[in-house]
């Protein structure tokens, strides 16, 4: 299997599970949190269901950028636990398979998650960010008759509107009393027995259709003072009355490109001296500089995991995946917070993003060499015994409420 030996694939395999879990638990949860407000802005609209999937699909490679780390760590940790907890790694040690060649798999395959994320950060997320802006834009500007009601009082824009008896598999109605104030221009008052809307090919705007009705439109707004004479009105019945509703460019978003977040690794480059509508050159010196490091976090993963994920087997793996995850988060926060920084010109690139990233390096580096090639003592385990006893003394008094305060109730 790809020049895999047996005990790569073992390897792999242990690992790949809970990878796998994470990712999946990860995205799942993600799109959850963001479909809550993706119903809000699309329930009721027409294709809503469709629409909302769509976006769904849209922030897939977004989540994907935030989760394919997470996931990744969270296998090490899982995995080579898993490995060490049940001697495999003492058994592979005994018969002369070290701990760097056990973890040569998962080195390459934090290599092949780095280049995917190298195409989902730097072609994927800018086209289906926009995508999704532009759809978002398009639900939440669509005419208000798509979500009109039966005998509810509607307002879309200068209209005031009111229908009976919606059909909205054929968008049809019957009776309808539409109001349109147009200020000093007049006003016009129209009634229908029944009417549809129709979606147009060329045009974003649909058509609205009206049948047997009648208009009153006054060419200008009555003055109630009485100074001036009324204004002049036209009244009449008609058959068939249509005209396309909403504005031409309501329904038609902006170019791509505008913000740096929308822009591919090579426009990025191109455009890296030169101001955009709405980014100016420290945020996208900060994008691309951002972009970078995170892809460029996940082939140090590995390194930063294994350690952690390996100890004795007394001591209690929840505390060392602790002390692992607070330092991760730890460090996608501090760049986060550096990347804030620099796009506004509070700090330089090079001591908010890159030197963060180093550091990260560096510490993985010297642990993973500890783990690997020396005999010394972990420097961390002092720390998880101290957890742990934290960990114990809070349990012991948090019991000891809980029972004092049930022999209360009891009593």
């Amino acid at each position: 299997m790809f020049g895999l030996r047996i005990i790569d694939r073992y390897v792999l395999r242990e690992v790949g599970r809970p990878l796998a879990i994470a990712l999946a638990i990860g995205l799942l949860v993600l799109l959850s949190e963001r479909m809550v407000r993706i119903l809000d802005k699309t329930l009721g609209k027409k294709n809503s269901l469709s629409v909302v999937f769509e976006l769904l699909g849209y922030l897939v490679p977004h989540y994907l950028g935030l989760a394919i780390p997470a996931a990744l760590f969270l296998g090490l940790l899982f995995g080579f636990n898993r490995l060490s907890r049940n001697s495999e790694i003492d058994a592979a040690l005994a018969s002369g398979i070290s701990l760097h060649r056990l973890a040569r798999p998962i080195i390459w395959l934090s290599l092949l998650l780095t280049l995917l994320s190298v195409y989902i950060f730097g072609w994927l997320q800018p086209y289906t960010r926009y995508a999704y802006r532009a759809l978002l834009y398009t639900v939440s500007n669509v005419e208000v008759f798509y979500l009109a009601e039966e005998g509810v009082f509607m307002q879309s824009g200068t209209r005031t509107f009111i229908l009976d008896k919606l059909q909205r598999e054929t968008n049809s109605f019957q009776r309808i009393f539409l109001f349109d104030y147009r200020g000093k221009g007049g006003a016009e008052t129209i009634t229908a027995k029944r009417g549809y809307l129709v979606p147009q090919k060329n045009d974003p705007r649909p058509l609205l259709v009206l049948l047997d009705g009648h208009r009153l439109k006054l060419e200008s707004w009555p003055d109630f003072s009485g100074r001036t004479p009324p204004p002049r009105f036209s009244s009449g019945f008609f058959d068939r009355t249509e005209a396309p509703i909403g504005r031409r460019n309501a329904l038609v978003f902006r170019p791509r490109g505008q913000d740096e977040r929308e822009l591919t690794f090579p426009e990025l480059i191109r455009n890296y001296d030169t101001p955009l509508p709405r980014a100016t050159i420290p945020e996208l010196h900060t994008e691309l500089n951002k972009r970078l490091v995170s892809i460029l976090t996940i082939p140090v993963l590995p390194f930063l995991a294994l350690p952690f994920a390996i100890g004795h087997r007394r001591q209690q793996r929840a505390y060392r995946f602790a002390v692992a995850f607070a330092i991760l988060v730890a460090y996608y926060e501090l760049v986060q917070q550096g990347a804030v920084a620099s796009r506004v010109g509070l700090a330089p690139i090079w001591l908010t993003i890159w030197a963060p990233y180093l550091l990260l390096v560096l510490f993985a580096a010297v642990r993973y060499y500890n783990a690997c090639f020396t005999l010394r003592k972990d420097r961390f385990e002092a720390l998880y015994d101290r957890l742990a006893d934290v960990g114990a003394y809070l349990r012991r008094r948090l019991g000891g409420m809980f029972s004092r305060f049930a022999r209360r109730r009891e009593a």
